[in-house]
């Protein structure tokens, strides 16, 4: 595997491939070590997962690098990553004992109580666009519950895969309970055919999910997948719109605009849509794009040029079905996958902005009348990720997030993943949870056991 830096297009680093013979090496050799895993106590694994913490902690200048390098994140934004990262290791190290405490029930035995065993091998299949965050979310409640963990990391990111397997190979935990496998997308069936590998997580695109899903749902095998995402952000006529609009653009333009939870569907009721549209574009023609190294740079590259290539077709499509093209709108010239900070308005049903998961930095804003027609129009996607409603009566907004079809919605707030909080979707943004104390109980053996 050999990454592109999307800022140069410099080749980088070769990582050589795992034969197939390797691949069932490592297996086997991940659950040898998971056998003895799963029985130490919940102090040793917290004391293990605190010292990944302190790992990331020292390491973040290092490990931000190699993410800048590999996709294109810019350097602020990386190191945030890795500082979220320690966050949820130690979150989990603190909070896993009692998350997976067992629970006595009343029934007529004379004592019957749940507890929460590991299941072995959890296979990842992480995608490229945070690259340590991904996998950490993931890796932390699984070993914490006891499990082994395999990782099939995104093709662009090779380095930031093995750097994460050495992340708690440094931290003391045993050499091959998470490993990296580098292997391409197609020879991923055999490992989630593999009996030692127990389930999957796959964070990604929908075709990718439902490939997954087919392929482990034949072997009977769990799976979660958190996939697509085409956010609304929905803008009520009493929204403060100053606020609301300086939050619509970080949550816009977060990582470049490469987040499933990014806010992508701006739905404005007509009284404040002019406003909203007007500020917004001038706070995004702003925003610095150019080096990711340079901690004042606000906008980076995309992670790779065909992905640039895929959003400019879907901007061109909505222009020529009648959007109208408020700032942006273009590839930028020179080395490099960048692309312009682009505003979109008047987008109707129909148009690819509205119906498809808008990957960059590229904003539509969806014109509504009122209330009840920002609600329709939020619920009229194929996903169900996140959302965001901005409104003064916090009545409302609590009255209007629970009939939001999604795993999440913020009130005058923008969308984000917080270890304490569940975090995934519905619909076609895929099913399952991970963070939270839903998140470590997706991958163990829920028992019961009942004594006369």
């Amino acid at each position: 595997m050999r990454g592109i830096n999307p800022a140069t297009g410099e080749y980088l680093k070769e990582h050589p491939d795992h034969s197939a013979e390797e691949v069932i090496s490592i297996i086997d050799q991940t659950h040898e070590t998971w056998l003895s895993w799963k029985n130490t106590g919940f102090a040793q694994r917290s004391k293990l997962m605190h010292q990944a913490a302190r790992i990331l902690r020292e390491n973040k200048a290092e490990y931000a690098l190699l993410m800048t390098n590999e996709m294109g994140k810019v350097i602020s934004g990386a190191w945030a990553e890795i500082e979220k990262c320690a966050w949820v290791c130690d979150f989990y190290a603190d909070n896993a004992q009692a998350f997976l405490a067992d629970e006595l029930v009343e029934t007529n035995a004379s004592k019957s109580f749940i507890t929460y065993e590991p299941m072995g091998i959890v296979l990842a299949v992480m995608p490229w666009n945070f690259p340590f965050w991904q996998v950490f979310r993931f890796a932390a409640p699984a070993l914490m519950a006891g499990n082994a963990g395999v990782l099939k990391h995104a093709s662009n990111v090779p380095g930031c895969a093995l750097a994460i397997e050495d992340v708690f190979r440094k931290a003391g935990f045993p050499d091959h309970l998470f490993r990296t496998l580098m292997i391409p997308a197609q020879a991923v069936e055999p490992v989630i055919a593999n009996q030692h590998v127990r389930a999957v997580t796959l964070t990604g695109s929908e075709a990718a999910g439902m490939q997954v899903a087919s392929l482990a749902g034949r072997e009977l095998k769990k799976t979660v997948l958190e996939l697509g995402g085409s956010d609304p952000y929905i803008v009520l006529d009493d929204a403060n719109i100053d606020i609301c609009v300086e939050t619509a653009a970080e949550a816009r333009m977060i990582n470049t605009g490469q987040s499933c939870i990014a806010a992508k569907r701006f739905i404005v009721v007509e009284s404040r849509a002019a406003e909203f549209v007007e500020k917004l574009a001038r706070i995004m023609s702003n925003m610095i794009i150019g080096d990711p190294l340079l901690e004042e740079t606000q906008v980076g590259p995309m992670a790779r040029l065909d992905l640039r290539d895929e959003l400019h077709t879907q901007v061109r499509s909505t222009l020529a079905a009648g959007g109208r093209l408020v700032v942006g709108g273009n590839p930028m010239q020179g080395p490099g996958a960048y692309y312009e900070s682009t505003v979109v308005a008047d987008v109707q049903p129909g148009m690819s902005l509205y119906h498809e998961e808008t990957f960059g930095p590229v904003a539509a804003i969806i014109p509504v009348r009122d209330t009840e027609a920002a609600v329709r129009v939020a619920n009229d996607s194929d996903f169900g990720l996140g959302g965001s409603i901005w409104t003064q009566n916090v009545e409302l907004g609590e009255s209007l997030a629970r009939r939001i079809e999604s795993g999440a919605v913020f009130v005058n707030g923008m969308t984000i993943s917080d270890p304490r909080l569940p975090f995934g979707g519905i619909k076609r943004s895929g099913y399952g949870r991970e963070l939270s104390y839903f998140g470590i109980r997706e991958f163990v053996n829920i028992k019961s056991i009942w004594i006369a």
